[in-house]
């Protein structure tokens, strides 16, 4: 069950008319039945007030990025509110319940202002947005009519500043990379294609390789991350280190407490370092997913 209606025993007449045009399915209201339901369901509808939906919601948010869409639809059927995740579902599922005549309250800025946002554009698309902190400075941008979206097909490196949103059109993995100054480009290859196939991991599974922009006048990665095949992102300093390393590093001679395991970290999908650092060499290679 990918959707659910919760409902007051009340409102079980209104309840069973939304989970028709959902094709969701139903859960009388319980203590338990938000944290029952969250467990399995990204999409939720509350036939009832939004306060006791923003209650039992409440002890189970973590951030924009993993909330359930949760919309709240008034008794009555004139409403449909969405309160968490309107990016992520619950603003498409509130406009969804129209053939009831319902109204879909949206309150996220871009949609109320009819243009596009971050969000929106990766689940149309179904891309992946490795760098979300850089959404919240797009989507103003959008709102101030000065943002651009750019097509860039691989193999490709794309290099950006912290207000670049990333959108990846496929792969599991991100791939951290460190190397020594002048580390040629068959050195960091195979040090990368070593510790893939020890960890069972394709290079089709790969999502995008990262490493620090301090690296981007090197030729020797940029030339081995073109014959890997996936695109290649270089963080600035503020991005790495909003992940520190779990295993010791010499990064700190170029101001930086690690390159691979931050670097893996901060572009993958569920922030989850499922190999940490391994040195080949003088490359240094991470993954997380």
């Amino acid at each position: 069950m990918n959707r659910a209606v919760i409902y007051l025993p009340r409102f079980s007449e209104a309840a069973a008319r939304v989970a028709s045009v959902l094709g969701a399915g139903m859960v009388e209201y319980s203590s338990t039945a938000f944290s029952d339901t969250i467990a399995s369901c990204r999409e939720i509808a509350a036939v009832m007030s939004v306060g006791i939906a923003v209650r039992g919601i409440a002890p189970h948010l973590q951030d924009k990025w993993t909330d359930p869409a949760v919309v709240v639809v008034t008794p009555d059927l004139r409403l449909a509110i969405p309160i968490t995740g309107g990016h992520h579902g619950a603003n498409a599922m509130a406009r969804e319940l129209a053939p009831l005549g319902t109204i879909p309250v949206i309150t996220t800025a871009t949609e109320r202002a009819g243009v596009p946002s971050v969000e929106g554009i990766a689940a149309a698309g179904e891309y992946v947005l490795v760098n979300h902190d850089a959404s919240k400075y797009v989507n103003a941008a959008f709102l101030d009519g000065t943002a651009g979206v750019y097509t860039v097909k691989g193999p490709a490196i794309v290099i950006g500043s912290t207000d670049t949103a990333f959108l990846i059109a496929d792969g599991e993995y991100s791939v951290g990379i460190g190397c020594r100054k002048d580390t040629t480009a068959e050195e960091i290859e195979t040090a990368v294609r070593t510790v893939l196939s020890h960890s069972g991991i394709r290079p089709d599974q790969i999502l995008v390789y990262a490493t620090t922009a301090k690296k981007s006048h090197e030729s020797g990665i940029l030339d081995a991350i073109r014959a890997l095949g996936r695109p290649v992102l270089y963080l600035d300093d503020r991005s790495i280190s909003a992940y520190p390393p779990h295993s010791r590093s010499g990064a700190s001679r170029i101001g930086l407490s690690g390159v691979a395991e931050p670097c893996a970290l901060a572009t993958s999908k569920n922030k989850e370092l499922v190999l940490e650092k391994t040195v080949i060499g003088g490359v240094t290679v991470a993954i997380a997913r």
